[in-house]
């Protein structure tokens, strides 16, 4: 039986953090769904296609270096019902640190009592990667400053057109 791992997120943008995370995950499976999360009230920066078209991009790489497959897929319902659509039995969540940690332990306490099936698994950023956020990208690109170490370079290319103008 395959080894299928959903890692799920908003991923606006795509960043190294996020790369990091999918690099180590990509051994632990034979493949990985990186799902993009769909709120419909929530406004993102990047649309949901471009999001799948970057992950797919800068992912595709990585995990086919690993032996993994990789699909890069969205969904709009609760996590764990995703993980069961797609058949993934190893959820994986990336950790920067303590806080991440507090958080990540109440949802996979959560998700375990709605799924037991579907194993959390934590992955530890890697400490060149620990300080990264989306959020923080996004604000750093709004306001003009230097973003391109915390991004792939054609996640930089496409934050640089955003704000273009």
């Amino acid at each position: 039986m395959p080894r299928i791992a959903l890692y799920p997120g908003s991923f606006d943008p795509v960043t190294n953090g996020h790369l990091d995370v999918v690099r180590q995950a990509a051994v632990l499976c034979d493949r990985l769904v990186v799902a993009v999360a769909v709120h419909p009230g929530k406004k993102s920066l990047f649309s949901t296609e471009e999001r799948l078209q970057m992950l797919q991009e800068v992912c595709g790489p990585v995990v086919q270096q690993a032996g993994c497959t990789l699909e890069c897929t969205t969904y709009d319902n609760l996590t764990v019902t995703a993980a069961r659509k797609l058949g993934a039995t190893i959820m994986i969540r990336g950790l920067r640190d303590g806080t991440d940690l507090d958080y990540e332990m109440q949802l996979a306490g959560m998700n375990e009592a709605m799924a037991p099936e579907v194993h959390t698994v934590f992955v530890p950023a890697s400490p060149a990667v620990r300080p990264i956020t989306a959020t923080l990208v996004r604000q750093i690109a709004q306001m003009g400053g230097d973003f391109s170490a915390f991004v792939p370079s054609s996640v930089a290319a496409s934050l640089k057109a955003k704000f273009a103008g």
